[in-house]
């Protein structure tokens, strides 16, 4: 049986926790629908029950707050930056685990074994199919070129998504650049940011823009779905790149908290949602890239084709997080 509490629920639930000792509680960052295919086929396999609470903003406040009467056991992140801020409050243990080590890519895991990348994703161009010739983006520094003026969407430039992208701007080329750049996408737009990732589509779709910004998999969860795929199906992904690197990348990861009440299954679901039919879960319901290595993308995700991932370090790209969000602010991006 799945759970999906609210916090102040999971929270007064607590005391009662030590009673089920085949469970594991999750605070999550993550969309539930997002997540819940693969808990349930944890739970199938396993018998352990996951108990998730949604937690939009103020994980890390909220761990804080709670301290060792916590009953979340691991996190579960939507980007690099999330993942720095809450080992930065000091709420996660660090983790050592030869599985987690042996499936997950040395780049794609903190190095003191605090935080574990569960997928990637990139962050990369939406584009008309009928207005935007293919190869005629192909970098992101030349989405600040005045030629694109009036022509692009995006949502709002302090959205975790967006901070990191211009976070990996700053470690390419510097602070200075980077906010001359995000001065030049914000003179391009079509309207005022607002939505998600899949509105930027709908807007393409509807002719209010030309291109956008948004991550692969709301392209691939828009055309899996028979009401949203008319639309989906009118924009094309392009893999622009930086000028010396690849596409930007970003992961959703996983850690585990200090408090962890029910540590031993914790690590159990650590190490599952690292296996092959966790990332082939990933990599066929959310369309995201598995960083297990020999577990082939969806038949979908495929079709978009090869590119070249970026390099920096994800680290840096997190690290480049608070000057990112102070450049979005101080050109008021969004106004």
């Amino acid at each position: 049986m799945r759970l999906h509490l609210s916090l102040a629920a999971l929270t007064l639930a607590s005391a009662a926790l030590p009673a089920f000792a085949d469970q594991v509680n999750i605070y999550s960052h993550r969309q539930p629908e997002l997540i819940q295919p693969l808990l349930d086929a944890f739970t199938a396999e396993t018998g352990i029950t996951t108990n998730v609470a949604f937690v939009d903003k103020g994980m890390a406040e909220r761990l804080v707050a709670e301290g060792a009467r916590s009953p979340a056991d691991l996190v579960l992140t939507v980007d690099i930056a999330r993942l720095k801020q809450i080992v930065d409050a000091g709420v996660i243990q660090p983790v050592t685990d030869p599985v987690l080590d042996a499936n997950i890519p040395e780049t794609l895991r903190d190095k003191d074994g605090m935080w574990f990348g569960l997928t990637t994703r990139a962050r990369i161009v939406y584009a008309s199919k009928d207005r935007i010739k293919p190869g005629e983006i192909t970098t992101y520094e030349d989405l600040a070129d005045p030629k694109w003026k009036g022509r692009i969407c995006i949502r709002s430039g302090t959205n975790d998504y967006n901070i990191a992208l211009l976070g990996a701007m700053i470690v390419h080329h510097g602070e200075d650049y980077a906010k001359t750049w995000a001065e030049g996408v914000k003179a391009n737009l079509a309207k005022k940011p607002n939505g998600g990732d899949r509105d930027q589509i709908k807007a393409i779709a509807a002719g209010e823009c030309d291109i956008a910004l948004g991550n692969t998999y709301y392209m691939g969860q828009m055309l899996s779905d028979p009401e949203t795929k008319p639309t989906a199906d009118m924009v094309r992904i392009d893999f622009p790149v930086f000028e010396n690197g690849g596409s930007h990348l970003n992961i959703s990861g996983v850690a585990l908290t200090k408090s962890a009440p029910n540590k031993e299954a914790a690590l159990k679901l650590m190490e599952w949602l690292s296996s092959d039919e966790a990332q082939r879960i990933y990599a066929e319901k959310n369309h995201e890239f598995p960083v297990k290595d020999g577990v082939p993308r969806s038949e979908l995700v495929k079709s978009w084709g090869e590119f070249t991932p970026d390099t920096v370090s994800l680290t840096d790209v997190a690290a480049a997080r608070p000057a990112a969000l102070k450049i979005m602010e101080e050109i008021d991006f969004d106004n």
